[in-house]
């Protein structure tokens, strides 16, 4: 038998793999008033490597991100987009009225007789998905690590009249369509602005989504977790991991503590944290940190 060692070739930093417990604050929706445990809507999170040395600490910045609700209905670019769905340009919320206009069903129990069997599908899928957008945006709705930005959308039209972005409740054709028009010019021009969307979980209307917090899906119960960073440092010799969150456009201070914890002895060239949090004992995190992704240790 001969053993080989694997590694990635030229590439000498790290992957980390983080689970964070379900209590982590989340971003306010844009315009909401912050609730308990919810941060600003200008603020991001950061994530540092630590190294010490005799009188003093060596702070390097590791990462950037948010963490969100995965949908958020009152987002003026909460939209259906794409080839497959039936009204590019929607905004969801107002996808059940849209429906009952079409089809003219405003009681799934009692459809027009000249209705036919598609349209009263189609009118019974839309409470369905309006109920699983309710529990989505919900308080044990999933949560979401995204990119960090410090964008936001376009004013909001006062009536569906105007030239640039429709209030959600306009569901005219021309509305969507202006819609759908001002909302992919700002993704274009913000790429890490995060929006979801309640269709495909992991593939958002835009910014990236690096993975969960740990929690349920409130439609089906199946559990949720996980997030992970590549980075360009090797993070061998790290003394301490931590995270803080900071405004937006602030660069010169850390922010406030939000966890930290200290690194393991390395299992198989692994190093596991336990991330800890000064404001809540609910608050953790769990890391695995693939010190260097140049030297494998694992044999094959």
């Amino acid at each position: 038998m001969i053993a080989l060692s694997g590694c990635v070739d030229g590439f000498r930093g790290s992957n980390v793999l983080m689970d964070m417990s379900f209590a982590t604050p989340a971003q306010t929706p844009a315009g909401a008033t912050p609730r308990p445990n919810q941060l600003p809507t200008n603020s991001h999170y950061r994530f540092y490597a630590i190294k010490e040395e005799t009188n003093r600490e060596n702070t390097f910045e590791l990462q950037r991100f948010e963490v969100h609700g995965i949908i958020d209905p009152t987002s003026p670019c909460y939209i259906d987009i794409g080839e497959h769905v039936p009204f590019p340009g929607l905004h969801v919320s107002q996808y059940r009225a849209k429906v009952e206009e079409v089809t003219g069903i405003t009681d799934i129990s009692n459809p027009p007789p000249n209705t036919t069997q598609e349209q009263r599908i189609d009118a019974a899928t839309a409470i369905v998905r309006m109920q699983n957008i309710a529990a989505l945006a919900g308080d044990m709705g999933i949560k979401v690590v995204t990119s960090a930005s410090a964008g936001d959308y376009p004013p909001v039209d006062a009536d569906c009249n105007g030239g640039g972005l429709p209030p959600r409740t306009c569901i005219d054709t021309a509305s969507n369509a202006r819609r759908l028009a001002a909302c992919q010019a700002a993704w274009a021009a913000d790429p890490l602005l995060y929006e979801g969307t309640d269709r495909v979980l992991t593939a958002p209307l835009n910014g990236t989504t690096f993975g969960f917090v740990v929690g349920l899906n409130p439609i089906n119960l199946a559990p949720v977790g996980g997030a992970q960073f590549f980075v360009d440092e090797a993070l061998g010799g790290t003394d301490e991991y931590a995270i803080y969150f900071q405004t937006d456009g602030v660069e010169d201070d850390l922010g406030t503590l939000i966890l930290s914890g200290r690194p393991r002895s390395p299992t198989r060239g692994v190093r596991h944290v336990h991330m800890t949090s000064p404001s809540s004992p609910n608050i953790t995190a769990d890391l695995a940190v693939f010190e260097d992704l140049g030297e494998d240790d694992t044999h094959f």
